[in-house]
């Protein structure tokens, strides 16, 4: 039995600036850039292993055999990892995160990070960390965050090779929290793929479109300015303006809840109050609360009073995906 094994593992990222549609939605080339955050502490660890004994791809998450469309995603991933490799041979994945999927946490972004550097490692491949956010980035857009460390951009480019994301600021450069409201950790009806081709029914679209070099020069220099209150001031118009692109969408996509909303009132009510925070919010209802480090306390302690908030998870700036 021949077997090539890698194991790989990747942290989610929050979007301060969104990616919200393609150029290309078989390569996902973005729309618009965007600048993120890894979130440390939490994770998708992947095991891939390539075998002459297999006669179709296999995948397992959190420990459940999956089928159908999941399992195609993967199988077309490996097989661009196969061209590149050279080689025909299907593989077994095993993927388990320590954190909800499917719920606005950007499950798609670490599990592909994690499977980028599992399968091109087994697959003999050694590729660069620019090399690896353009392999991420096929199978999830946000996955191509996920490679780099700590504070992230991605230039959108306008192709396979011009498309991929750069650390501009590694983890301890800024030491902010994010306290992640959960208000529901079910899985989502319209996943972040399916919005994705939606967007451009949106009139809003071509607007927040023109737009974003704006914001994103704006986020980036609140970052490597450590200016929080600026940071806040363009988190939360660049997510509002996403959720606005997703409402007007034919079909409209709501993914904001009752407690979606509360919890957006509290940021406000804390910032009255004198505690720094800002909200920003993915493909689904959670609510990442962004402060601080030296205000994680005061921020969990109004969301503790929070009655639609289920779990709070904190998360701090993470480093990128790697071989373990």
């Amino acid at each position: 039995m021949d077997m090539k094994t890698a194991t790989g593992i990747a942290c989610p990222n929050i979007a301060l600036i969104k990616y919200w549609g393609n150029i290309d939605d078989s390569l996902r080339i973005p729309a618009n850039g965007s600048i993120s955050m890894n979130l440390d502490g939490l994770s998708t660890t992947t095991d891939v292993a390539f075998s002459e004994d297999l006669n179709a791809d296999r995948l397992s998450i959190d420990g459940k055999e999956i089928k159908g469309n999941p399992l195609t995603r993967v199988s077309t991933f490996l097989d661009h990892v196969r061209k590149l490799a050279g080689i025909e041979v299907f593989a077994e994945v095993r993927s388990n995160n320590n954190f909800p999927m499917d719920a606005g946490i950007a499950s798609s972004a670490s599990a592909f990070a994690a499977l980028a550097v599992a399968a091109s490692s087994a697959a003999g491949l050694s590729l660069s960390n620019e090399e690896l956010s353009r392999l991420a980035r096929r199978g999830s857009g946000s996955a191509c965050r996920s490679i780099p460390t700590g504070y992230v951009e991605w230039t959108p480019g306008e192709d396979d090779q011009s498309s991929h994301a750069v650390s501009i600021a590694p983890p301890h450069h800024w030491e902010i929290s994010d306290c992640i409201a959960i208000i529901n950790t079910d899985s989502k009806m319209i996943g972040s793929t399916e919005g994705h081709q939606l967007a451009n029914t949106s009139p809003i679209q071509s607007a927040r479109v023109t737009d974003a070099p704006r914001r994103i020069k704006i986020c980036r220099k609140a970052i490597l300015d450590q200016d929080f209150d600026e940071l806040t001031r363009i988190v939360e118009l660049d997510s509002n303006l996403m959720h606005a692109v997703m409402m007007t969408s034919t079909p409209p996509l709501h993914y904001w809840l009752p407690g979606t909303i509360a919890v957006m009132n509290a940021v406000r009510k804390m910032r009255e109050s004198g505690i720094s925070a800002c909200y920003t919010i993915d493909a689904g209802p959670n609510v990442h609360v962004i402060c601080p480090g030296n205000q994680e306390g005061d921020v969990t302690e109004v969301l503790a009073e929070v009655p639609e908030i289920v779990d709070v998870i904190i998360a701090h700036p993470g480093h990128g995906a790697e071989i373990i």
